[in-house]
């Protein structure tokens, strides 16, 4: 097993800003330049490029140079990070909830 350590605050930084929340829906389609990412916003190829090393940062997007244009990819393996950590908080909150139920259920009808 790869030993493979999430920094989720850097992850949930990245992914608080819609631009870069397009830019990643982008990515799960196919493999994009940065000026094919930057082709539909509206804003200049840096603003687009220092979103993608932000999401490089954090994890979310593997780039490399082929000749003069940069090639981004999504990395699945920091947002399933991401997403088990997510669901074991939400497991967690509902037995919680689940037990605050129950409690409350045997409170309201006292046998």
């Amino acid at each position: 097993m790869v030993n493979y350590r999430v920094d989720f605050d850097q992850v949930f930084h990245a992914l608080a800003d819609p631009t870069r929340r397009i830019l990643l829906e982008r990515l799960t389609q196919r493999p994009a330049s940065v000026s094919d990412l930057a082709r539909p916003l509206s804003m200049s190829l840096p603003a687009v490029l220092q979103h993608v090393q932000v999401l490089e940062a954090a994890g979310l997007v593997a780039s490399e140079k082929v000749g003069r244009t940069r090639i981004c990819r999504l990395e699945p393996t920091t947002l399933r990070a991401a997403e088990g950590w997510l669901r074991e908080r939400r497991t967690a909150w509902e037995l919680r909830l689940d037990r605050l139920g129950d409690h409350l259920a045997q409170q309201a009808d006292p046998e």
